[in-house]
């Protein structure tokens, strides 16, 4: 099997997730590092035994890179993604694909322009119960998904904000909660329930004075297949409480997934507080396996290297992909759909009106 040429875009917090998955998948030969700093790209190619760039473009054409990981902050996405693709790379974005709708659409212009794939991370997908709940879901075990609902509530304190000058900013981080924290849930809220049609959403900054963005933000989500969904997200419940996803269907029965418990992981900073588990479970004739989902879903969470074995299994899906020029599980296209909903939301806010689906812009 021939390797693909793989490198990393962003020397953050996030960076050594992609770096040690890159070194240890056989399908990758892990070749370069690009950062604005040369001597941050320095620090981190020599970490990993390879070479330091601050172009990106460079970086593709002279290593002849199959796959860029991009690890900026959110709205430094757009800018190398469209300077790798142009290069000749595919592109795997943290996420959130990015902090704008335009953004997102100018990466998948270019994307479609190049022929080259796009993939955004939401390594929460690849959690044996939400996989669960998705397989429930497309089985016609609850019948047509009717109600969805998000509850994230979790933490985040000064230091934290401190940790990053760009985090707490619009310029920096492009939001707060629903920029950063929530993505991976609405991404689920959105994989199980499907197309949205309206969402009326209000944000507010309850306590944390010392940042511009929101820490907190609910909606009331319309979806075209004729459901309803409730979404709470927030960074001012201290300690953190947990983020759930939970479906109902028409047929009565109801599913559920606990992603985090406790306080959410940092990246590079904290590790997963608790494993994540189906919280809830009615379908008929199975009730009774969730608790011993639970215990083998938690063993071998346990067993393995969770902070980066989810990231490694996405990133795998992705080279696959490229490899065999299928469409990975989650991408340009499943990204856009979590920024254009965090968007409406910062647009109903505004407007204090419903915003209908789909979200216009001029890449469009």
């Amino acid at each position: 099997m021939s390797k693909l040429r793989t490198a990393i875009v962003g020397c953050g917090k996030v960076t050594d997730f992609h770096a040690q998955a890159f070194m240890k998948l056989e399908n990758s030969e892990f070749a370069a590092v690009c950062s604005r700093n040369i001597d941050k790209a320095r620090e981190y190619a020599a970490k990993y035994g390879v070479h330091a760039y601050d172009d990106v473009a460079e970086m593709v054409e002279k290593e002849h890179i199959d796959v860029v990981s991009i690890c900026t902050p959110h709205p430094a996405h757009a800018k190398p993604a469209i300077a790798a693709m142009e290069a000749g790379a595919n592109v795997l974005i943290e996420k959130p694909m990015a902090s704008s709708l335009e953004d997102c659409d100018a990466i998948l212009a270019t994307s479609e322009k190049t022929h080259k794939q796009v993939g955004v991370i939401c390594q929460r997908r690849f959690y044996r119960p939400c996989m669960r709940m998705k397989q429930a879901i497309d089985d016609g075990k609850i019948g047509k998904p009717v109600l969805g609902a998000v509850r994230m509530l979790g933490w985040r304190d000064k230091a934290y904000y401190d940790s990053d000058d760009w985090r707490g900013t619009w310029d920096g981080e492009g939001g707060g909660v629903l920029v950063n924290q929530a993505p991976h849930q609405l991404d689920l809220l959105l994989w199980y329930m499907g197309e949205v049609d309206e969402v009326y959403g209000v944000w507010r900054n309850l306590n944390h004075p010392y940042i511009e963005v929101e820490d907190t933000a609910v909606a009331v989500v319309k979806f075209k297949n004729g459901g309803l969904g409730n979404i709470v997200v927030s960074n001012s419940q201290n300690p953190a409480l947990y983020g759930k996803v939970h479906v109902y269907g028409e047929n009565g029965a109801s599913i559920g997934v606990q992603t985090d418990g406790g306080a959410m992981f940092i990246a590079g900073v904290s590790s997963i507080t608790e494993p994540p588990y189906n919280d809830l479970w009615t379908v008929e004739g199975e009730a009774d396996k969730q608790e011993v989902w639970k215990k083998e879903d938690s063993d071998f969470f346990n067993s393995v290297d969770s902070m980066r074995y989810y990231h490694r299994l996405q990133i795998e899906d992705f080279l696959s992909a490229v490899a065999n020029g299928t469409q990975p599980l989650v991408d340009g296209y499943e990204g856009r759909r979590t920024v254009e909903l965090f968007t409406a939301i910062y647009q109903s806010t505004k407007s204090d009106e419903p915003i209908k689906f789909p979200i216009r812009t001029n890449q469009k």
